[in-house]
């Protein structure tokens, strides 16, 4: 008989007009001086203010968060964060302010550099309690508000995972609400993130029946409901189904996840060009699930059947068609990824945390292969 460990989740407040609970959820974890972290996007919707004064008390504000989230930042917030007195973070945004967040907070009361909590120089062990963290997430895909884990391009350029139950937010208050502004483009990007991460969980071999099950019913969720958020942008009914789908896609992670975000967080690394991680993952699905179809077929065929295709249709084929229907790129060679990055991403592939969870074991020739085949 299989074993397994099952840690699912933080709380998580979810509904039109959570974000309402805010003072209370900050009165409740004692804090009385949090950072509030964002970025330059979020300000200019004026959501930031509109949380901030939602805290019920005097608020600090880092507003600076990079796209894809650095190490040199994260030490400028952890400085303001000890500078102001502060007790308590909000994490308002998508997942580069929530991953951010719980960077800050790890920092706040655990030695820099970052490398030395990252998981796979075995940094899990040697995370303990940190302050307390409110995650507001504005966007349906990361997962990062039910995640226990932050990602963060280190000093050295590679770009590494923390994770720990101590970084999980206290409690997530996921408002649909919130989202009826993420302009079309972002919530297909956003949403396909959200259908990778179910579909990665599932095919992971690790043993979690209970996951399993989760990130099924996610990636139909968000099959079936995707195109409506992007086509129907103030259907509350639609927000909801995709921001439930995130997190579900979330707990997913539990199970890890595979080649394509071992594919993709390298690419999120780079300097230039800036890369979204979302749309990075959905042009690679594709090409990972033919990839991996050989070592996985009973549960492609699962998926296939979850997200009831036509007979004779391949989930890869439908994956690609999606795309171009949400108007996201089919190549990494549209995002400006050139045949010279290959080697050094491969390399950095090959060091992700996705790696060991792929159902295919995944070796360096193969990451070189796929990259290829994604470049034109």
């Amino acid at each position: 008989m299989e074993t397994a460990t099952l840690q699912l989740m933080n709380r998580v407040e979810f509904g039109a007009g959570a974000v309402e609970r805010l003072a209370a959820e900050l009165a409740d974890a004692g804090v009385r001086r949090p950072l509030l972290v964002t970025d330059p996007g979020i300000v200019a919707t004026g959501m930031a203010d509109r949380v901030a004064g939602l805290a019920g008390c005097a608020v600090a504000r880092y507003d600076r968060v990079p796209a894809n989230p650095t190490e040199a930042a994260v030490l400028q917030a952890r400085e303001q964060f000890l500078d102001e007195r502060c007790d308590g973070i909000i994490a308002l945004g998508g997942g580069s302010p929530l991953d951010f967040a719980k960077a800050v907070a790890l920092l706040a009361t655990h030695a820099p550099p970052l490398a030395q909590y990252a998981m796979v120089q075995g940094g899990m062990g040697r995370i303990g309690p940190t302050v307390p963290v409110v995650a507001i997430p504005s966007t349906a895909g990361t997962g990062s508000e039910v995640g226990r884990g932050g990602l963060i391009t280190l000093q050295d350029g590679g770009k590494r995972v923390m994770a720990s139950t101590h970084l999980l937010p206290r409690v997530s208050l996921c408002d649909p609400a919130l989202t009826l502004s993420l302009p079309a483009g972002l919530t297909a990007a956003t949403g396909m993130d959200a259908f990778t991460h179910c579909v990665e969980a599932y095919l992971s071999p690790r043993f979690n029946p209970p996951v399993d099950a989760i990130v099924l019913d996610g990636a139909r969720r968000a099959w079936r409901w995707l195109r409506r958020a992007v086509r129907q942008p103030g259907d509350l009914a639609a927000r909801g189904e995709m921001m439930m789908a995130s997190i579900q896609g979330g707990l997913g992670f539990q199970k890890g996840l595979g080649a394509v975000h071992a594919l993709s967080h390298p690419l999120g690394a780079l300097q230039a060009p800036s890369l979204h991680h979302g749309t990075c993952n959905a042009v690679i699905l594709p090409a990972v699930l033919r990839f991996n179809r050989p070592a996985a077929q009973a549960r492609i065929d699962a998926l296939e059947q979850a997200l009831e295709l036509p007979a004779g249709r391949t989930l890869d084929a439908e994956v690609a068609r999606l795309n171009a229907e949400l108007g996201l790129p089919a190549s990494l060679g549209e995002l400006g990824v050139a045949p010279a990055m290959i080697d050094p991403l491969a390399d950095q592939a090959m060091q992700d945390h996705s790696c060991p969870t792929n159902p295919r074991p995944l070796r360096r020739a193969d990451c070189v292969a796929l990259y290829q085949e994604l470049l034109p």
